[in-house]
């Protein structure tokens, strides 16, 4: 049981580092699907434009990859921000409050 407790602070930062390529690799394919599709119906009904409908479709797709990781983050943060005193009194960089 103690080796179990030993090893589980080694493979944090692996799965972390994953998680972060992870977002990579899911932005490249988003757009790789979606040029897949739009050649796709070009060919399908041969009309040379319709492939850009595809590669605005990838490119959106992989658009929302990067808010949907980049919320999890901020929620990570918030949590952080609660169970941790150090980061309390850490200001948003982007607010409505005047640094007077």
């Amino acid at each position: 049981m103690a080796e179990i407790e030993d090893k589980a602070p080694r493979i944090k930062p692996i799965i972390e580092g994953i998680d972060s390529l992870s977002l990579g690799v899911s932005i490249v394919v988003a757009i790789l699907m979606g040029v897949g599709i739009g050649i796709g119906l070009q060919k399908l009904f041969d009309v040379k434009w319709v492939l850009w409908i595809g590669v605005f479709v990838g490119v959106s797709a992989a658009g929302l990859n990067i808010f949907k990781a980049y919320k999890k983050q901020l929620r990570e943060f918030e949590e952080l921000k609660k169970n941790n005193p150090r980061y309390q009194d850490q200001k948003a960089l982007y607010g409505d409050e005047d640094d007077d």
